[in-house]
C-alpha cells in the first residue's frame, strides 16, 4: 500500500500463468503430451513446429490475472479489494503447482 500511495503513474497487478516448454523428438510425442496437458486442465497448451523441424510443446494454464490498481498516480481501488486480489493471485499460484 505504501508503494501504491507513492506511485505517480499507472500500476497494474499482474499474475502470469504457468508455462512449460518441452522440446519433443517426434510429432507423436508432442501430440501425446498435448493430449495429457489439455485433459489435465492446461487448455492453452499447443504445439509449434519450426522451419528447421524443431517440435516444441508448450504446456500453459489459463490462470492469469491483470488488474489496474492506479491511474496517473490516483489509486482506483480500495485496500480491501487489493487484499482480495492478492488472495486470488495466491490461489492461482497454488493451482499452478
Amino acid at each position: 500500500m505504501t508503494a501504491l500511495e507513492k506511485a505517480t503513474g499507472d500500476v497494474v497487478l499482474k499474475f502470469e500463468p504457468f508455462v512449460l516448454h518441452v522440446l519433443c523428438e517426434e510429432l507423436r510425442d508432442a501430440q501425446l503430451l498435448h493430449s495429457v496437458a489439455v485433459n489435465s486442465g492446461f487448455r492453452n497448451s499447443g504445439i509449434t513446429v519450426g522451419k528447421g523441424g524443431k517440435i516444441m510443446m508448450a504446456v500453459r494454464s489459463t490462470h492469469c490475472l491483470e488488474v489496474p490498481l492506479s491511474h496517473k498516480g490516483k489509486l482506483m481501488v480500495s485496500e480491501e479489494y487489493i487484499e482480495f486480489l492478492i488472495h486470488v493471485a495466491n490461489q492461482k499460484m497454488e493451482e499452478n503447482m
